[in-house]
């Protein structure tokens, strides 16, 4: 199979989904419209945001109905919708037609998505999945661990795509724990090349973080040292990294429009030779 293609598609780095689930958590604990996850959606487009990230979760805890849709009127980058595999989420895709689909799996109990899809043990369910959301036009990625078995079981349901989940790796560098960061990192290389054999696209999420550069907190890494976003960036067939809570968190310090500038440079910094 030629890969050519795949890896002249972005000289220069991953594209950068910014997902705003986070902006509308802080709305959400008072209740009311402020502050406005699709408005700064718009302001993290402006910024260089690539893709609009978001997941609209059973309990709504976060993303709204109502803000998909103003997404979709007023979001002029590729929407990239996250979601579990149930009838009511498949419902909703298949009338919102967004660009991307990322399926993921979704307890209610859960903090954060705690891991990926087990899309082996679900085949079937993921084949319907794939198929009806290609119908409706929309790109689907699966969000997976990289492993082996589902990374092929990704390829037999018909995704395009996949999504590997970076969260043990994240949170390794938080713990600046060397051996098992790099125990990770050739996880999920070797994850890129299973995937890329079988001709899927490519991408990483969840946890990712910039170095405590000008930041200097004597808990966090030390400023000097890679940061999880630049390793996971520089791996050349990383077509996409979506990012939510860390640039958030980093739009505390900074403001937004220059936390997606600071990621989206981050992550160009990290393909230079």
């Amino acid at each position: 199979m030629n890969l050519a293609p795949f890896q002249s598609a972005h000289p220069h780095g991953p594209l950068l989904g910014v997902n705003i689930d986070h902006i509308a958590t802080v709305r959400n604990a008072r209740g009311g419209i402020y502050p406005d996850p699709v408005a700064l959606a718009c302001v993290a487009v402006e910024a260089g945001a690539d893709i609009i990230t978001f997941h609209l979760r059973e309990d709504r805890r976060h993303i709204r109905d109502e803000d998909v849709q103003r997404l979709r009127a007023h979001v002029h980058v590729p929407l990239n919708f996250e979601a579990a595999v149930t009838d009511e989420m498949l419902g909703i895709i298949e009338q919102t037609r967004p660009e991307h689909v990322c399926l993921v799996p979704e307890r209610r109990q859960e903090i954060t998505t705690e891991g990926g899809l087990d899309v082996r043990g679900h085949l079937g369910r993921m084949q319907d999945a794939c198929a009806r959301l290609k119908q409706a036009g929309s790109r689907v990625s699966l969000f997976i661990t990289a492993d082996a078995d589902q990374i092929e079981a990704s390829a037999e349901a018909g995704a395009p795509c996949v999504e590997f989940h970076t969260g043990s790796l994240a949170n390794a560098w938080w713990d600046q724990n060397t051996a098992l960061v790099e125990l990770e990192m050739q996880r999920l290389r070797d994850g890129l090349v299973r995937a890329r054999a079988l001709g899927l696209r490519t991408h990483a999420g969840h946890g990712l973080a910039l170095s405590a550069a000008g930041l200097p907190m004597p808990w966090m890494p030390p400023p000097d040292r890679v940061s999880s976003a630049a390793l996971v960036a520089a791996l050349p067939d990383v077509m996409e990294l979506h990012i939510g809570h860390a640039l958030v968190g980093h739009a505390l310090w900074v403001g937004l429009p220059k936390a997606v500038a600071d990621f989206k440079a981050e992550a160009i910094r990290s393909r230079q030779p």
